[in-house]
């Protein structure tokens, strides 16, 4: 008993030691303005002389120090005086909120808009964000002169609107940041609202999508808009999205495709990873012909513990910035096997099969030679044949008769699926390809590569060694 009061003693030491020094940290980060903090806001919109004029009101501020962070082509930024206190914690540069008691802060600038407002244009990137916070819930509303008449767009649920005597009014409010607006002279009604989601068309939507539209299940809870048609720009925004087809499908998979980019950054990777993650995500197919091809045959190479882990991987990259090199470290782990499965991909419009690679760098004599890849196929390794060949002072080129390969003294032709191979004018019969086409590029198969190109292969830990040899042999 007496070791056990002992030990919850010095466990009772540690804990506190631990929340202390926690508690240190987080204090230290809310002096530097780094905590992060959640946050509600109310925003007015005024269009008028050819710009938006904004007031933004942010309430539930933590006492700490908040960096502003403008729009870039924000004017006139300014302090908007709704009480005494509204701007108490403004810098005198408008850069940042100083630290101080009053939970509510408010701002005034004007967003121009090139040529005023346009039918079906799609405005991005127009309002005020705080550095470390996040948006809960935002209020919006929307004012124009009463002889402009459209449909103002927002991805948050539309509460109402009026036509009055002197101006039109728009009410949006939901869960969330705002990130963009849309307006469309014209017809385009809202046709329908669920929780999740709100379609704006010109036509009526028809029973069955009305029905089905109930069963439909997204990535979260993230209420947003859907438009038929398309902008201006022909961009989709980050809550509002432009589809010339609305059936299920087309919603169901362009949703979550959507939700997947809000879930992850996908930087400047091609359009297919997105519908890949996805598709894994939600244990679907989503996307198009490449993306239904990789998805399918990745499922195919993994075992139902694989598949799990793999997912449980993506899962982990949430928030995160991924790649198709990052997404192939994630799938090496999982097959205990090196690929480059996605980055392949990534560097062709076809798609290229699923094989594990040997990642160790490759040399031909001291030179590090990046473009050549090495696979794995059927029992066999193969080397990228271009790069390598004419880093070996060939020259290559392919013609209607086959792959040929040549220097000033030695000429190579090899047919493609013909067993044999043409050397100095004479035909000699193989029993294995020494040279094969994977998704438009050709490898060479390591044995061939010795015996044809008469060279050294030595390999290491980390690396892997070609070396001419001095003597030509057929």
């Amino acid at each position: 008993m007496k070791y056990a009061i002992s030990f919850f003693g010095i466990l009772v030491l540690i804990i506190s030691g631990m929340l202390f020094f926690q508690y240190q940290v987080y204090s230290d980060k809310l002096e530097a303005g780094e905590g992060d903090f959640y946050y509600t806001q109310e925003i007015e919109i005024t269009y008028r002389s050819n710009s938006l004029d904004i007031r933004q009101h942010f309430k539930n501020l933590p006492n700490q120090t908040i960096d502003i962070v403008w729009p870039k082509n924000a004017e006139s930024p300014d302090c908007s005086i709704e009480s005494e206190t509204s701007c108490s914690r403004l810098s005198e540069d408008k850069s940042k909120f100083e630290k101080g008691e009053a939970l509510s802060q408010s701002l005034s600038y004007i967003i121009p808009l090139d040529g005023g407002l346009k039918s079906k244009q799609l405005i991005k990137d127009i309002f005020v964000g705080l550095s470390n916070g996040e948006v809960t819930y935002s209020t919006v509303h929307i004012s124009t002169d009463s002889d402009v008449l459209g449909q103002w767009v927002t991805g948050l649920p539309l509460i109402g609107q009026q036509q009055l005597s002197l101006v039109n009014y728009a009410l949006f409010s939901g869960e969330g940041p705002i990130s963009e607006v849309y307006w469309q002279e014209g017809n385009l009604k809202h046709q329908k609202s669920t929780d999740y989601l709100s379609i704006f068309s010109k036509s009526l939507l028809s029973d069955e999508l009305l029905k089905q539209l109930k069963d439909i299940h997204f990535l979260n809870e993230e209420h947003i808009a859907i438009v038929q048609g398309q902008n201006l720009s022909a961009q989709q925004g980050k809550r509002i999205l432009f589809l010339d087809d609305l059936t299920i499908d087309s919603i169901e998979q362009n949703v979550i495709v959507n939700q997947a980019k809000s879930q992850y950054d996908f930087g400047k990777s091609p359009k297919w990873l997105s519908q890949v993650v996805a598709s894994f995500i939600t244990d679907s197919t989503i996307g198009g012909n490449k993306s239904t091809k990789i998805v399918n045959t990745l499922k195919g190479q993994m075992t139902e513990e694989q598949l799990k882990k793999w997912v449980e991987h993506l899962e982990k990259l949430k928030g995160e910035k991924i790649s198709p090199k990052i997404l192939d470290e994630a799938l090496s782990e999982v097959f205990g096997q090196h690929t480059q499965y996605l980055s392949l991909n990534a560097s062709i419009e076809d798609v290229f099969p699923f094989l594990f690679n040997d990642n160790r760098d490759v040399f031909v004599g001291t030179d590090l030679i990046d473009k050549v890849k090495v696979v794995f196929k059927d029992g066999f390794v193969y080397y990228t044949a271009d790069p390598l060949l004419k880093h070996l002072g060939y020259e290559v080129s392919v013609g209607k008769n086959g792959y040929y390969v040549s220097n000033a003294a030695r000429n190579f032709r090899f047919p493609k699926d013909y067993g044999f191979y043409v050397y100095n004018e004479t035909r000699y019969n193989t029993v294995s390809e020494p040279i094969i086409e994977i998704a438009g590029s050709h490898y060479i198969e390591e044995t061939w590569l010795q015996r044809l190109f008469t060279v050294e292969i030595d390999k290491s830990d980390d690396a892997i060694s070609i070396k001419p040899t001095a003597t030509l042999q057929q």
